[in-house]
Order: C-alpha cells, then sequence, then structure tokens
C-alpha cells in the first residue's frame, strides 16, 4: 500500500521533473536566436577589436547572430551596469579589459559588484602595454628615460588612455618604483594617447600594444619596453620590462568575457568552449596575434582567481598613488 508520504514524495519529484526538464531542453538548444555583446568602450579598441573577431566566429559557429552592442562612458561603467540588468539566460555576453578590475578601487561607486554581479566565462586574450618616446627623445633604454627624467624634472611628460587605465597605472608604479619625474597626461582612449606622442606633443607614453604597433613598425615611435614578463612576438626586438631592469612592472590588459549572475551551468560552460574552440581557428589566431594579443582562453575558474588577485594587485597601486576617477 502506497504511503501519503510516499505518495507526496513522487509528487515532488514529479514536480522537480517537470521544471527542469523545459530548462535543461533550453539550455541544449542555446542559442535559439540572436544574442548581444556588450562592449563598454567606443568601437575600434583593443576590447572592440578583440570583441567582434569572437562574435563573427560565434555567429558562424552558432548559426545565429552575435550582435555587438558599443555602450562607452565613465572608464567601462556604463556598459558593465546595462549587463547588470539583463537576464541570466546568455543572450547576454559582457566583454570587458581591464578596468574591470581596476574600477573597484578608482571609483568611489560603480554599478557593478566584481564578484556577484557576473559569472566569469574566460580571458580570452592578453596584451602587454608598452612605453614609447618620440623619435626625437635621447632615450634610447628604460633607464635612459628614467634618468632623463630625473635629471629634468617637469619637463617630459608621459600620454596615457585615460585615468585608472593599466598603461596609466603602468606609469603611476613606474613613477613610485624609481622615482621619476614624470607628468601623466590621460586622454580620452588609446588612439588619442598614441597621436599625441606621435605628433610630439608629449614625449613619452604608455599605451597598450595594438594600437602603438603600427607606429613603431613605421619608426613614429621607439619602444622602450613591452609590460609583460617576456617578449611580445609582434615587436620581437623589444625588451620586456623585466629585461629592462624593472621587474615588478609587468602588466597586461586583460579582454575578459563574463556572463550575467545566474546564468544556467550549461549555458556558461558552451560559451567557454565555442569561445577557447573558435580562439583557435587559424585566421582568428592569426589576427588576434598579429594585434599584439597573446591567446589565453582560461577556464571560468582560472579566470575568477586572475579577477581577484589583479582587484588587490592595481588597488594597492591605486591607492598609494591616490588616483581617482569621478
Amino acid at each position: 500500500m502506497v504511503s501519503l508520504r510516499d505518495l507526496l514524495s513522487f509528487g515532488v519529484a514529479a514536480l522537480i521533473a517537470a521544471v527542469a526538464a523545459p530548462a535543461a531542453a533550453a539550455d541544449a538548444a542555446y542559442p535559439a536566436r540572436p544574442v548581444r555583446m556588450i562592449i563598454p568602450f567606443a568601437p575600434g579598441g583593443p576590447t572592440d577589436v578583440i570583441a567582434r573577431i569572437i562574435a563573427q566566429k560565434l555567429t558562424e559557429a552558432w548559426g545565429q547572430q552575435v550582435v555587438v552592442d558599443n555602450r562607452a562612458g565613465a572608464g567601462g561603467n556604463i556598459g558593465m551596469g546595462i549587463a547588470t540588468q539583463a537576464l541570466p539566460d546568455g543572450y547576454t555576453i559582457l566583454v570587458v579589459s581591464s578596468s574591470f578590475v581596476v574600477n573597484p578601487t578608482l571609483y568611489a561607486k560603480i554599478p557593478y559588484d566584481p564578484y556577484k554581479s557576473f559569472i566569469p566565462v574566460t580571458n580570452a586574450a592578453a596584451s602587454p602595454n608598452v612605453f614609447t618616446v618620440h623619435p626625437s627623445v635621447a632615450a634610447k633604454t628604460m633607464q635612459d628615460l628614467v634618468a632623463l627624467t630625473r635629471k629634468n624634472p617637469g619637463k617630459y611628460s608621459s600620454a596615457t588612455p585615460g585615468v585608472g587605465t593599466t598603461p596609466d597605472l603602468g606609469v603611476e608604479l613606474l613613477k613610485m618604483s624609481t622615482q621619476a619625474d614624470i607628468v601623466k597626461v590621460a586622454y580620452g582612449g588609446a588612439g588619442p594617447a598614441v597621436a599625441a606622442v606621435v605628433g610630439n606633443q608629449v614625449q613619452m607614453g604608455s599605451t597598450a600594444l595594438p594600437p602603438t604597433t603600427p607606429h613603431i613598425q613605421g619608426g613614429r615611435l621607439r619602444a622602450l619596453a613591452v609590460t609583460g614578463a617576456r617578449r611580445s612576438s609582434a615587436l620581437p626586438d623589444v625588451p620586456s620590462i623585466v629585461e629592462a631592469g624593472f621587474k615588478g612592472q609587468e602588466a597586461d590588459t586583460l579582454q575578459g568575457v563574463l556572463l550575467p549572475a545566474g546564468t544556467p551551468k550549461a549555458i556558461v560552460n558552451k560559451v567557454h568552449a565555442d569561445i577557447a574552440r573558435v580562439l583557435q581557428l587559424p585566421d582568428a589566431k592569426e589576427r588576434i596575434t598579429g594585434l599584439g594579443f597573446d591567446i589565453i582562453a582560461s577556464s571560468p575558474e582560472e579566470f575568477a582567481a586572475q579577477i581577484k588577485t589583479e582587484i588587490a594587485k592595481w588597488g594597492k597601486v591605486i591607492k598609494a598613488s591616490g588616483v581617482k576617477a569621478d
């Protein structure tokens, strides 16, 4: 004889199965319609370029359009804030740069919680930053540059892509560790910052590698060091910051992929696996590495650990330097 307890248990199990089945079916069918990819920066920058390569390849792989949605402003905070409001159904993907790990300390208030608002998917690619000077500057090495700024206080300025970007904080770190006397000039992006050094409006620059490489290769800028732990394949003749004698100055600009918190695990795993796969396609790989990026394709767990580490790292630099954004 079936007891009341057995009937209740059976009913609960049936209800759970009825709810779970459509969810599992939805996950398996993903994506069944176009997917929005939010880029919290203007078109043309490093994050936008990488995101568009990924979006194109995912569109081909999924048979569904991945639509890039640029939402620039406030150091990425506007776009990241918009992404926090999206449904956790996999149909909104966020691609971020290092501002995601810098802004929690840089700004008094941000519209997202770096640990709770999103699920890390992968750090798709990363590029070192690069210290450059106008060819008219006498410095041929980073050691030369530091010595030159010390001998001429207040004379040398460095262009950066914006307050609190990793290139900007790299200048702060250099000043803190070497007592270099450098006046920082923060522009509204890598393009204007690079153009300012090419035009000799400022003598040196600290910028992301991808938008700077063509000017270095064309002789319009002299590269002194890349900020990776090793040399970049895009500029094999330029020493790493470690080789230049400045250990502890390493800084990459990440290109991370996130999904809204609550997104089903099956969708997170699929997005990660498909992005990791398309990053290894020969044409995508050639384009990305040719821009000066290293393909990372880290796991969700690895990216989560990196986020935690970098928030702590850059938080220390920001607090020590006193840098703040409005």
